[in-house]
């Protein structure tokens, strides 16, 4: 058995190579092999996002406080609250983050497949997030 304590981990700024905005990102765990899963808390303020990426094995993001937005390629931008669970399937490209006009925060949830777990590609220009 393994407890990490609250406070034990350093909360880090999201890079802005990979984010736009201000976000910040809480480590939770990050289980040893065999096992490969993964976790943060990850706080957007008003108006950051993600740049899209995609996940080797996928992502659950559990929404805990807030409104935010995601959307896959292709699809239209969902507003997600608190409570709400979204799953992105192995290689879907997406990007999320808070409305223009209210902060979010989620539990993001993946898995390392072979030293990895998420390939960020481009940025999500204004007008993409501006719906």
């Amino acid at each position: 058995m393994e407890i990490t304590r609250n406070g034990s981990q350093p909360s880090r700024k999201g890079p802005a190579e990979y984010f736009t905005g201000t976000v910040r990102i809480d480590p939770l765990f990050q289980a040893a092999a065999p096992a490969r899963v993964g976790g943060a808390n990850v706080t957007f303020e008003p108006g950051a996002r993600t740049a899209w990426h995609t996940h080797p094995l996928g992502q659950t993001l559990i929404v805990t406080a807030g409104c935010g937005w995601v959307q896959r390629e292709g699809g239209p931008v969902e507003e997600v609250r608190p409570g709400d669970v979204v799953w992105f399937p192995p290689g879907e490209k997406h990007w999320h983050g808070a409305t223009p006009t209210t902060a979010m925060t989620h539990v993001a949830i993946h898995e390392t497949l072979d030293g990895k777990n998420v390939d960020w590609l481009d940025k999500v220009s204004d007008e993409q997030y501006r719906r």
